[in-house]
């Protein structure tokens, strides 16, 4: 049996990609932004291993003022069809603080995803039902401040 090459096995990504509809030429395109989100954590890993997992900057990507980091060529490729459907949401910064007004940098192990989103907090004990209860009454005031914050996201 064929071993496929690397170069192979992104060609057949990448043409899966141009049948979507994608401009296969960001993917080439060094990544540019102001800062690596979630630490280097790729955010594909989240979805698919359930678990976030270190990326490599051989595999970045931008995004709305960010810097991706993915763990493998597949993952990058996932990400460039639907950046929107696997970036965390605010950037990657804590939605906590965002609610209080505040851009603070998450830790990318507290982490939950709801309704196919990712949000990022600062501490580990965040959990679906505390997300629930704080979703209710933070939720909008973290959406709100964000429109204004990133416009100028550093912290």
């Amino acid at each position: 049996m064929i071993n496929p090459s690397r170069r192979l096995i992104l060609a057949i990504i990448g043409s899966g990609m141009l049948a979507q509809g994608i401009d296969t030429a960001t993917a080439d395109k060094p990544a540019t932004g102001s800062r690596v989100a979630l630490k280097g954590y790729d955010p594909v890993s989240y979805f698919k291993e359930g678990q976030p997992q270190k990326g490599s900057a051989e595999f970045s990507a931008s995004f709305e003022d960010a810097i991706y980091w993915f763990k493998n060529a597949e993952n990058h490729a996932l990400f460039l069809a639907d950046p929107a459907q696997y970036a965390p949401q605010f950037g990657g910064w804590c939605t906590i603080s965002l609610s209080r007004g505040e851009i603070v940098e998450a830790n990318p192990e507290a982490w939950v995803i709801n309704d196919g989103r990712l949000y990022v907090f600062t501490k580990k004990k965040v959990d679906l039902a505390l997300f629930e209860e704080l979703r209710a009454n933070n939720f909008e005031m973290a959406t709100r401040n964000w429109r204004e914050l990133r416009k100028n996201p550093q912290p």
